[in-house]
């Protein structure tokens, strides 16, 4: 079973629908992903599957001949809130910690001074209780956002959200993980040579190499399986 992956074009979707679901795949969720049925569920059905990984694109090239291009999760923060400012639209950041949302806000005031910004810092833990969830749900509509960022890192906030999703009332709902960390300033995102190279992943690999040796190059390793076994096989990973 493929994926549907994102093939298209930013500029001609329509952000002004009233609810959408916006996630992410690479090697390292892909894999995730066929250890947990709920993450694949998650992804699967999404609205928008972006293309976020360097593997992703070679393997649809490799396996289907098509070239898609990477949209990072960064990428896609940037672009909603372009169009925020464009629209004067509303957008509502949920998770990190108080110090990174507050660096989030002042950042946004600064290079998109007509978009309207709410932050929610969930407990950190694995799961939430009720009336935490609760919380959370109220706060987003309470404020009634036109996009709605989860920053919780994968599987947890694809998964969360897609439980989710029908209590909140309005928005593209944009699972962005990192991102919220990069666009604070509190971890650096490797530069626009790394990511024009298609080595961003290098690039966060040389910064972090204890924690990212496994996703890179463990499940680097496994996801060349998948693709092998969908070449001989026809099973495994297909990108639509």
């Amino acid at each position: 079973m493929g994926y549907p992956v994102f093939k298209g074009d930013l500029a001609r979707v329509d952000w002004s629908v009233a609810k959408m679901t916006v996630n992410t795949i690479n090697q390292y969720s892909y894999c995730i992903a066929e250890e947990d049925p709920g993450f694949k569920t998650a992804l699967k059905e999404s609205g928008i599957l972006l293309p976020d990984g360097v593997g992703i694109t070679l393997a649809s090239r490799w396996l289907n001949g098509e070239k898609i291009n990477k949209i990072a999760g960064a990428d896609i923060h940037q672009y909603l809130l372009q169009y925020l400012q464009e629209t004067g639209g509303r957008c509502f950041y949920m998770g990190s910690s108080e110090q990174v949302l507050a660096k989030i806000v002042e950042r946004i005031k600064k290079e998109y001074p007509k978009v309207r910004v709410a932050t929610y810092s969930p407990p950190y833990k694995t799961t939430f209780s009720a009336e935490e969830n609760t919380a959370i749900i109220n706060a987003i509509n309470a404020f009634s956002p036109d996009v709605v960022f989860v920053g919780m890192t994968a599987p947890k906030q694809e998964k969360w959200v897609a439980q989710n999703q029908d209590l909140i009332q309005k928005g593209v709902i944009c699972s962005i993980g990192a991102v919220f960390d990069f666009y604070a300033g509190t971890v650096q995102r490797p530069g626009k040579v790394w990511q024009n190279l298609g080595l961003e992943w290098l690039g966060r690999f040389v910064k972090e190499p204890r924690r990212m040796f496994r996703r890179y190059f463990y499940y680097g390793l496994v996801f060349a399986k998948y693709l092998v076994a969908y070449k001989t096989d026809k099973k495994g990973v297909q990108v639509d």
